[in-house]
């Protein structure tokens, strides 16, 4: 090597070094947002949604008291007292659609309604979206049973609340581009009021850059194995999209990028996120859709080409899911408030609004981002395009071993073209988009270019 390039190298890495730290320092206002994160108030909007004695999705709909209309009309309520707050910058609305009877969990053609609340970006050059969902139906036993109480306070009573302390707290802030919070409902009947908004958004061509879905976040005490654990939380993501074109197929296979999808991708930013923002809580990275054979409101986005993930607590307790109110054996059985760990929900829904707001105030991703392959060499060079919009402080070049699960090393620069000294043939990368207060893109995978 040239003495002349042996000096630009070590240049290089000294300043890429000593801007990680700028790069990475803890955003202020987004420190300010998660003091405002209180467990009372997510429990206080568990315990208001139990009350309602069911939410089952056929459920009543004409009771002010009881049943999914009640809770909708009262998820509505709330939503508008954060947008008096948010000087009207926030809506809301309760989205009504019709589901055809299935023959299987839809009896008879039903009204469903998702309850959804828009924070209107402040750029209207910036087409982006942000999607937070948790499900407002719950369920008993039977899951056609539309009357016995279904309480529902962890399923999914702590992802609705999460997702509306976001929306409380978000509201009262300024962010370039669309975020969207969301009740969703027909989870336990079949995905019903996700796919709903998801063919909306596909039909509609919304450029959603990320949904998160919680459902479940609320209990730390797993049934049988009597396992304790409120440091952590499971994150899951899919491997290979499920519209992967045949050409994508092709690209995927020959630079081996099976476990770095765009959803995997934003799995792996919000362990990043959390463990730059959120103390003891660690984000477990679970490397498939959802839990075996099971699936959640996050699916259908992702049977619709969007990018998407799901927080679910890291130890399930089945004596209080999918269960009737009863006791046996002086066990209590059902999804009651009394079992749920509400500083747990807190710290999950720290995680969520650190990774929100990061990425609701981030310049957008850098374009064909690539890496030269016309030499054989022990350094790679990666060149990307910078994005429209947003001004871009630098990029961070992401490299982890081929058998790591997360990102191992962050190099920042400035430019838009960086020879590194690791070898393609032992690394991956990624690249992502930084701006002065250190919010980032989703990092974007390299293909190869001659």
């Amino acid at each position: 090597m040239k003495l002349n390039t042996i000096t630009s190298f070590l240049f290089l890495i000294c300043f890429s070094l000593s801007s990680i730290a700028q790069t990475t320092a803890d955003d202020p206002e987004i420190k300010k947002m998660l003091s405002e994160v209180k467990s009372e108030n997510m429990e206080a909007t568990v315990r208001k949604l139990v009350s309602f004695g069911t939410r089952h999705t056929l459920s009543d709909t004409k009771s002010n008291t009881r049943g999914i209309g009640a809770a909708q009309r009262w998820v509505k309520s709330e939503f508008d007292k954060y947008a008096l707050a948010s000087g009207g910058r926030l809506t809301s609305v309760i989205d009504f659609f019709t589901i055809k009877a299935d023959g299987r969990r839809i009896a008879t053609d039903s009204q469903l309604g998702n309850v959804m609340a828009t924070l209107k970006g402040t750029d209207p050059t910036d087409d982006r979206v942000l999607i937070i969902s948790g499900h407002l139906d719950s369920r008993a036993s039977d899951v056609m049973d539309s009357k016995s109480d279904a309480p529902g306070a962890n399923d999914d009573a702590s992802g609705v609340a999460a997702m509306m302390e976001l929306a409380r707290i978000m509201s009262q802030r300024e962010f370039p581009f669309t975020l969207i919070f969301v009740a969703v409902v027909g989870e336990e009947q079949g995905l019903y009021g996700a796919k709903h908004l998801a063919d909306v958004a596909k039909n509609g061509k919304w450029n959603v850059v990320a949904m998160i879905n919680n459902d479940m976040i609320g209990n730390s005490l797993s049934s049988g194995t009597m396992l304790r654990d409120n440091t952590r939380v499971r994150v899951f993501s899919e491997a290979i999209p499920y519209l992967e074109t045949e050409a994508e197929s092709k690209m995927r296979k020959a630079t081996n990028r099976d476990n770095d999808s765009p959803s995997r991708q934003l799995a792996r930013y919000i362990k990043t996120v959390t463990n730059q923002y959120v103390e003891q809580l660690d984000i477990n990275l679970v490397y498939r859709n959802d839990r075996f054979l099971r699936g959640g409101d996050h699916t259908p986005f992702s049977q619709n080409g969007f990018t998407a993930i799901r927080f679910c607590e890291m130890n399930e307790n089945y004596d209080h899911q999918h269960q009737d109110v009863r006791k046996e054996n002086n066990i209590q059985y059902g999804d009651l408030a009394e079992f749920m760990d509400f500083e747990y929900i807190k710290k999950v829904t720290c995680s969520n609004l650190a990774t929100f707001s990061n990425l609701a105030w981030s310049p957008k991703a850098p374009t064909n981002v690539g890496i030269e392959v016309k030499d054989l060499t022990n350094f790679s060079t990666l060149v990307w395009t910078a994005p429209e919009g947003k001004s871009v402080y630098g990029y961070n070049i992401l490299i982890r071993e081929t058998s790591s699960q997360h990102w191992e090393k962050a190099i920042f620069v400035k430019d838009t073209k960086a020879e590194i000294p690791y070898s393609k043939d032992n690394f991956l990368f990624a690249v992502q988009t930084v701006d002065a207060l250190g919010h980032s893109s989703l990092p974007v995978f390299p293909v190869p270019i001659r």
